[in-house]
């Protein structure tokens, strides 16, 4: 057994041990956690290096050190990260393989990115979380003078695909057509020819053109489009056969078609090739087909998450990490209110980027201000070409059906998919998401388009898929609008504020932003995480049902109060909260804050009636609220810590909550849940 993985920044810092996760723990160094003291001592042995290795002198080099428990990690003492720092010269990007040999011995080598056989490596770690556990066995294992090849490598999509089909054809042959295709009668403007379907792959979209006559480029047009190329690839004893063009999709390394034509490769080279898309070159490549065994998945862990987020160089409490995760997990639809600048976007991005294996599960989604209709996320039928769907650029209804057929998909593990619309307020968000808004609740699909064409990859009607999570964030300011009742009605909002002590914490760190340290962490978490995303709860509202009639009562006199919608997700609220910490004590405290408040504003006449008693609400004893705390909170006498420490204040963020709304209701004449 043979581990991989890549040398990360964390991996060369003073003061910090090599981590592995507890699944490569427990399959690969056969860590137990389950016992008492689960620490043993391990032999690592560098591997005997060639004659020609500028690591010669420490070949055969042996560390004896010790494995042991950190949290929902193990980690090896910091003998191995001297050794690689300090006498490989390690840097970050590097490889490092570990070899299972006997009992507590490992082999390990170093490749370093000017080694020849490091682009081997890369390629087995390219889609599988930067970390892989295989067999000797397997293909996977490249010889170390072997140099990998790029067959074929393109920039622009339709030329791609033409030269990976020549390539595979010359030598594969015909057989693979023959038994795969089918054929249908179809018309190219007035030409008719025979349409040559891949429907495993393609449903009923034509890949090659026979005709009984020689074709130039401007028969192959309609409306000015070329269809086919002009090139006679005289194939499949046809006379005259043409390659198809139709491959167009915005972020095509992202679509459904460069999936599908992926496992057409495959399929037809025997698995010998595949295609890919290098973010670094921005390019397209056809390459060796290295198959490996992707590490299986492990429990969802938030403390993993939330260490991953640090060592990124992000900052955010650890509740707010907790209460976002339990958000998606009660519902998929999330909105992160709060000021400008305090990490909204980048939590959103943080936590997709973690648990995703790549980009091909998650969009961000700038919000435009003309934003009028839904055509910016859906797409359009085509008026000028009536068997056309325009897709959006921002490949919205791509990642839709990615999502959709992995649910729909029972042979395949569930995984997450996310939306991060980000500025969503700059435009009125009930007009440009109401078919979303409608689905969410009714379970319909939302209708796309009545073309009668059976090669579109988009389909006339969609359901928006349960391993969809949307996430909104919203700034308030002269450039934005706010939300109706019905958008905060369906989600869970998040207030993201900054505190005296974030800011501290932010100016000492000395950590840089690194993204790309998330990248797939969390991704071997993605099974248990949609299993909390979809488990069916109870309305867990018994104990607190009291209190929520409460607030109900009173935010019915301000035209505020909360259907049965609303009661259900703030039992399955706690209940996620819950999950994710036993210790919570109190998730009544955050559903009311991000459920029952966000509905709440207006002017100072109304807010100042109904504020006091929705805040005596979160007292034991409310006799002296306005005197005790709204009056002090007023006069900047009461501080955020004082509040925090009050034994007398029962929902401690509610409460400072509407001590702020009252706040701003008296000094600017009006005040809203949602604050610049």
């Amino acid at each position: 057994m043979i581990y991989i993985r890549n040398i990360f920044k964390q991996d060369l810092r003073d003061g910090k041990q090599i981590a592995f996760p507890k699944e490569t723990s427990n399959v690969f160094f056969k860590f137990n956690y389950s016992t008492p003291d689960p620490d043993r001592q391990i032999t690592l042995k560098y591997k005997v290096q060639g004659p020609n290795s500028p690591f010669g002198s420490q070949s055969g080099k042996t560390i004896t050190t010790r494995l042991h428990a950190e949290g929902s990690e193990s980690r090896i003492d910091g003998e191995l990260k001297h050794f690689l720092r300090n006498d490989l010269n390690a840097a970050i990007g590097d490889i490092i393989v570990f070899k299972y040999k006997k009992d507590d011995l490992f082999e390990f080598d170093f490749i370093p990115q000017s080694s020849n056989s490091y682009n081997g490596y890369k390629e087995i770690l390219k889609n599988n979380n930067h970390e892989v556990i295989i067999n000797e066995s397997e293909p996977a294992i490249y010889n170390s003078n072997i140099e990998e090849k790029d067959f074929i490598e393109s920039k622009k999509i339709r030329e791609f695909l033409l030269g990976v089909f020549k390539f595979v054809h010359k030598e594969f042959g015909d057989t693979f057509l023959i038994e795969k295709s089918a054929i249908a009668k179809r018309k190219l403007s007035e030409i008719n020819y025979d349409a040559f379907i891949f429907p495993d792959y393609f449903k009923t979209q034509p890949i090659l053109g026979s005709f009984s006559e020689e074709q130039l480029e401007n028969s192959l047009k309609t409306s000015n489009t070329l269809r086919f190329y002009a090139e006679n690839l005289e194939i499949l004893d046809q006379k005259y056969i043409y390659f198809s063009t139709q491959w167009g999709f915005p972020e095509f390394q992202n679509s459904i078609s460069f999936i599908a034509f992926n496992q057409f490769v495959l399929d037809y080279s025997n698995k010998k090739y595949k295609i890919i898309y290098d973010d670094i070159s921005d390019s397209y490549k056809l390459v060796l087909n290295k198959e490996s065994k992707v590490i299986t998945q492990i429990d969802f862990n938030l403390e993993s998450f939330q260490e991953k987020t640090e060592e990124a160089g992000l900052i955010f409490a650890p509740q707010l990490i907790q209460r976002f995760v339990a958000s998606l997990c009660t519902k998929p639809f999330v909105i992160c209110s709060g000021l400008s600048g305090s990490g909204k976007t980048k939590l959103a991005q943080a936590f997709a980027q973690w648990i995703t294996y790549d980009k091909s599960q998650y969009s961000i989604v700038p919000v435009g201000a003309d934003w009028t209709n839904r055509e910016p996320l859906l797409g359009y039928p085509n008026a000028l070409n009536k068997e056309e769907y325009v897709s959006p650029e921002n490949g919205v209804i791509d990642l839709m059906i990615r999502a959709k057929e992995n649910i729909n998909n029972t042979n395949v593990a569930t995984k997450p998919y996310f939306l991060i619309l980000d500025e969503m307020n700059l435009s009125h968000v009930e007009r440009y998401f109401a078919d979303f808004l409608s689905t969410m609740e009714s379970g319909d699909k939302i209708p796309l388009h009545k073309i009668e064409n059976e090669s579109l990859i988009v389909p006339s009607a969609i359901k928006l898929p349960k391993n969809l999570f949307i996430i909104g964030t919203v700034n308030i300011d002269e450039t934005t609008y706010m939300f109706s009742p019905k958008v905060l009605d369906r989600a869970n909002t998040i207030e993201f504020r900054l505190t005296e002590k974030d800011l501290e914490n932010f100016i000492k760190s000395d950590i840089k932003l690194d993204m790309d340290i998330l990248t797939a962490k969390g991704a071997n978490m993605g099974q248990s995480f949609m299993s909390m995303a979809l488990l069916d709860t109870d309305k867990n509202l018994t104990t607190v049902g009291d209190d929520l009639k409460l607030f109900f009562s009173e935010l019915k006199k301000s035209g505020a109060e909360f259907g049965y919608r609303t009661a259900s997700e703030i039992g399955r609220l706690m209940y996620m909260l819950k999950e994710l910490d036993e210790k919570n004590k109190n998730p009544l405290d955050l559903a009311i804050m991000q459920k029952l408040l966000p509905k709440l504003h207006g002017s100072r006449n109304k807010l100042t009636k109904v504020l006091p008693v929705l805040g005596g609400f979160c007292l034991e004893d409310y006799s002296n609220i306005k005197e005790e705390y709204l009056d002090k909170y007023l006069s900047n006498n009461l501080s955020e810590a004082e509040l925090e420490s009050d034994s007398n204040v029962k929902y401690k963020i509610s409460f400072e909550k509407i001590c702020r709304m009252y706040k701003n209701a008296v000094e600017n004449g009006f005040a809203s849940y949602a604050e610049a």
